[in-house]
């Protein structure tokens, strides 16, 4: 797995199948890894050579004191299909994968051939539930002390009782995360807002939202949908991670938009 420098930030980048296929890149969710995909990757790979990154401040990736901004996220996108010599590629971005995708197809679009916005906003007009999520993190010095508030609104609960391991896993995948990494990204989604610059975005997009996400709701959805010039919406029966709560599904959605003329 290659090592791309991002502006003094090293990004933990994984490549996997044909050399010769279209490119999808893949960015994750706040509090978790390259290995969110991990469902889809089979249904991913036979088609596309798939680029999934830990963002900065996550998994193996470097950890530098925050605040960080979605410029700067965008711009550690940019430095991968640069340093693999990437001209375009698909994005695939959940919930922040999905910020950031908005920032590179208003910002970067020449570089990407088709978008896709999964469990996603514009903005956050209320900060409060940023400022608290925040604070208990640094206060407690573990993302632990927002555990089991943060995996509720990943999965539903008859998820969570069907599937006991997975969300063991994703919950362990949350507390791993380094505390300055969660906390400089927890700014990023605090600050932003893209209402603005959804215009701009001239790629074909998709934006995928969940009946039962209550993170990022279908309204938050629609924003997006009808700012970006002939964008599509689809509505999946999951709650925030749905590509883990619905991975046929999900793969199939995605897969038959990337394949759609």
């Amino acid at each position: 797995m290659p090592v791309i420098d991002s502006h003094g930030c090293p990004l933990d980048v994984e490549i996997t199948g044909p050399t010769e296929a279209p490119v999808l890149m893949l960015s994750s969710s706040l509090g978790t890894t390259k290995h969110m995909w991990d469902p889809q990757m089979d249904a991913f790979n036979a088609k596309y050579r798939v680029v999934r990154y830990d963002r900065r401040g996550h998994g193996k990736s470097g950890v530098p004191k925050g605040p960080y901004d979605m410029e700067m996220l965008g711009r550690d996108a940019i430095a991968i299909m640069d340093g693999l010599k990437l001209d375009k590629i698909n994005w695939l971005g959940l919930s922040m994968g999905g910020m950031e995708g908005m920032w590179l197809g208003a910002h970067a679009g020449n570089r990407i051939d088709k978008l896709i916005l999964s469990n996603t906003s514009a903005h956050y007009a209320d900060k409060s539930m940023w400022h608290a999520r925040m604070n208990a993190v640094g206060k407690a010095g573990s993302v632990a002390s927002i555990a089991d508030m943060v995996i509720n609104a990943w999965l539903t609960k008859d998820f969570q009782t069907a599937q006991p391991g997975t969300a063991a896993r994703m919950k362990e995948m949350m507390i791993a995360t380094p505390v300055d990494g969660y906390l400089g990204c927890c700014a990023a989604v605090r600050d932003m807002d893209h209402r603005e610059i959804l215009k701009n975005i001239r790629v074909p997009t998709l934006i995928i939202a969940g009946s039962k996400d209550p993170a990022t709701n279908i309204a938050a959805a629609e924003l997006i949908r009808d700012a970006i010039p002939g964008s599509k919406l689809a509505i999946v029966e999951a709650a925030h991670i749905a590509n883990v709560e619905i991975p046929d599904e999900y793969a199939r959605v995605v897969l038959d938009f990337l394949g759609s003329k």
